[in-house]
């Protein structure tokens, strides 16, 4: 019987719908294989093996003298269990003996016992006498299989509160959060291991155990010492606290002669061993009354570091950078030459009558050396005019003040100055003494330090050396230095005349008996009418072979003794100076 042409139709429908499913199987089977092949594969041998990791020691950290250890990670352990090798039977048991041991919610961790996972964590960084305990139960209950406890590693802070917003914090994964800890994390952090274990579907153990170790992390060797660094957190806590400083304080020592910072400090502080915690009373009672948004924010501002994050005007002593600058290009030869400036009480600028801060009993006839000593403003102003704009502006560039100085710290800050081509008279006289721009501390102790480092711009460092924790070799970290920025003859004159600030003039409150102490004072408002200042000093000791320059800055002092530098931060400069040249000789 012939096939109609309504079935052959069908027949070649049917055929092309079969022809289609093929291709299209074809299609999918290829894909599979060629595109997913590597993935699924990976999956598969994922599911079939089981990787713990061992955390790596994180290095330690050093204070200069390496005598004291600021950071160092302590062995702990860490607990981690295999579900699939967890007997149906004993999962209820195993939850519970968990959950009562390290106190955690036993619903949480029978969800974990009860998973289709290889691996869960259940607990990290927890002291041995807890993980004996887990040890003693499954001995007493013969669990031998699907609960592991393995090496941990955790941060303290041996110190406390001491350079904290230098040293920083771990998170709890030990990863460097802040500071050093955050700046030099890889070298810090090391490699970890594993352990490697095949199972089968289940999730049970198939043969032994493949161990990689983990490589310990690299040690550091700060240029912080630790004695200079308790003398001035000891006495920048009580500045702040006798002068009401309301938005705290910050205090940098530095070493002219290599950049070294022998100490940095901010107040508040904050402990490092509980970095999210309130550290001072006031914050204490602060923090009580904010949402969780607000305590980031508190934390945020107490982890600050204001020393190298926070601008400020640095106010008159800044005239030791125009004085250097007006020595260089010969405006001035003679420091002591006597009436070569003549102060009226104020001096009109482009229109603008700019007052000197004594204008109701003006200075009268002045050298340069006492112009400084009094910080007479229209002196600075009347050098800073002959210097000119174009002029001024490049020492600003060479004493490093338009950069940041590339310390190795998170969060530096850098300057604001109006730029050169919109600088008119009125702006050019104000930077001569100190205001209208704004610095880090860090960036004027670097300037000053340049000074006493014969005039060559000298880097700040904040490590002296990386130990390898393979081989015990130490690395010492690089001195740098910039170009020659005014003769050592002109740095010497401007010592000299520090050291005058210190033994007659502003500065007498800073003068340490049996060493000669050079210094400037600074007064400046924080802010356009806020109401608020910054009183700071700046100190070099001695001023005959500068081994040590100091930076006080204290924010907002609302205290009975004022805000003028000479009164508050100069006797700041004087206490410390005092304890801390001491014991620099002892290191001679």
């Amino acid at each position: 019987m012939p096939i109609s042409l309504s079935s052959k139709k069908k027949m070649r429908n049917g055929l092309f719908v079969v022809i289609v499913i093929i291709l299209l199987l074809t299609i999918r089977l290829g894909y599979i294989q060629l595109v997913l092949g590597a993935e699924l594969n990976n999956k598969a041998i994922s599911q079939q093996s089981q990787s713990r990791k061992i955390t790596a020691k994180r290095g330690t950290i050093y204070d200069a003298t390496e005598k004291y250890i600021l950071a160092i990670s302590s062995s702990v352990e860490a607990v981690t269990i295999n579900p699939g090798n967890i007997k149906k039977e004993n999962k209820e048991k195993v939850a519970k003996a968990i959950s009562d041991i390290f106190e955690l919610d036993y619903d949480k961790v029978l969800k974990k016992v009860n998973k289709r996972s290889s691996i869960e964590t259940i607990v990290k960084q927890v002291e041995k006498s807890k993980t004996d305990e887990l040890r003693k139960w499954m001995n007493d209950n013969q669990i031998t299989t699907g609960i592991n406890i393995d090496e941990d590693s955790k941060r303290y802070y041996p110190y406390g509160d001491l350079a904290a917003q230098v040293i920083g914090f771990c998170g709890s994964d030990n990863q460097g959060l802040d500071g050093v800890e955050a700046k030099y994390d890889d070298e810090l952090k090391g490699k970890n291991g594993r352990i490697e274990r095949q199972t089968n579907g289940a999730g049970e153990s198939l043969g032994s155990e493949e161990y990689v170790n983990s490589i310990d992390g690299n040690s550091l060797i700060l240029t912080i010492d630790m004695t200079i660094q308790s003398i001035i957190e000891k006495y920048l806590e009580e500045a702040c606290i006798d002068n009401v400083c309301t938005d705290g304080g910050s205090i940098i020592a530095m070493n002219p002669k290599n950049g070294d910072i022998l100490a940095m400090a901010t107040y508040p502080a904050y402990d490092l061993n509980s970095p999210y915690e309130p550290h001072t009373t006031e914050q204490k009672t602060e923090w009580e009354s904010l949402d969780s948004q607000g305590k980031t924010k508190a934390m945020q501002k107490m982890w600050r570091n204001k020393a190298i994050s926070d601008t400020y005007e640095p106010g008159s002593v800044f005239k030791t950078i125009t004085s250097s600058a007006a020595l260089e290009e010969g405006i001035v030869t003679d420091i002591d030459r006597q009436g070569q400036f003549c102060c009226t009480g104020g001096i009109e600028v482009a229109g603008v009558r700019i007052k000197c801060w004594r204008y109701y009993r003006p200075h009268g006839a002045e050298s340069l050396r006492l112009a400084l000593m009094n910080s007479c403003n229209p002196v600075f102003i009347g050098l800073g005019q002959k210097i000119g704009v174009t002029k001024y502006y490049e020492y600003l560039r060479k004493f490093g003040l338009f950069n940041k100085t590339g310390i190795k710290l998170p969060g530096e800050a850098n300057s604001i100055f109006i730029k050169e081509e919109k600088a008119g008279p009125v702006e050019l006289a104000t930077i001569s003494f100190g205001q209208r721009f704004e610095i880090t501390p860090l960036q004027m102790i670097t300037a000053v330090s340049s000074i006493a480092n014969k005039g060559t711009y000298i880097k700040p460092r904040i490590v002296k050396s990386i130990i390898n924790s393979e081989t015990g070799e130490k690395t010492d970290m690089p001195i740098e230095t910039g170009e020659q920025i005014i003769s050592k003859e002109n740095a010497e004159k401007v010592l000299s005349m520090m050291n005058s600030v210190v033994s007659e003039g502003t500065g007498k409150n800073a003068k340490v008996e049996g060493y000669k102490v050079g210094g400037k004072t600074g007064t400046s408002e924080d802010g356009v009418n806020t109401g608020k200042y910054v009183t700071s000093f700046c100190g070099v000791a001695n001023t005959d072979d500068p081994e040590i320059v100091l930076l006080i800055t204290l924010y907002n002092p609302t205290g009975e003794g004022g805000h003028q530098g000479g009164g508050v931060a100069a006797p700041v400069g004087g206490k410390i100076l005092s304890e801390v040249l001491p014991y620099l000789d002892t290191l001679k």
